[in-house]
This record gives C-alpha cells, sequence and structure tokens, in this order.
C-alpha cells in the first residue's frame, strides 16, 4: 500500500511541475513579459490566475492546464497524508 501511494504521489508531483511549466510558458508567451524560471515557484499562483483569466477571455472556458495543476498537486497531497497515517 506504501509503495501504491509512492508511486501516485510523485506521479503527482511530476504533473504538477509539469503544468507549472507548461503554464508558464503559456503566459510568459501571452504577456511578454520574460521572468526567470528560477523563480516560478514564488509566482506560481500569479501565473495560474493569469493563465485562468486569459483561457476564459480566450475561449470562454478554463484552460485544461488549470485543472491538471490544481487536481495533481491535491493527488500528491492526499497521497501523502494516506503515506503518513498508514505507515
Amino acid at each position: 500500500m506504501e509503495i501504491i501511494l509512492l508511486v501516485i504521489g510523485l506521479a503527482g508531483v511530476i504533473v504538477y511541475i509539469a503544468s507549472a511549466i507548461l503554464i508558464f510558458d503559456y503566459v510568459n508567451e501571452r504577456i511578454h513579459k520574460r521572468r526567470h524560471f528560477v523563480f516560478i515557484n514564488l509566482f506560481i499562483y500569479s501565473y495560474v490566475k493569469h493563465y485562468k483569466k486569459t483561457t476564459r477571455e480566450e475561449t470562454r472556458k478554463t484552460g485544461k492546464l488549470f485543472y491538471s495543476w490544481l487536481l495533481s498537486i491535491n493527488v500528491a497531497l492526499l497521497c501523502f497524508i494516506l503515506f503518513l497515517i498508514f505507515r
């Protein structure tokens, strides 16, 4: 059980990082501000806010990367909590 939780949790973290990078690229492409990639964790919430706003303006729907980002971090957090409980 613990190994399954670790694998699912690590997959969630990997999807979270990939989604954050793709959101970062999307927002930087639209705004034309090039912030350094090193500081992505400091600004990720503002990037997600801009991504959500921009995709709603363009397509009248929230982009898929937003849901991927949100779901993956919640899955990783849930797996971490369950891992601590079952350990």
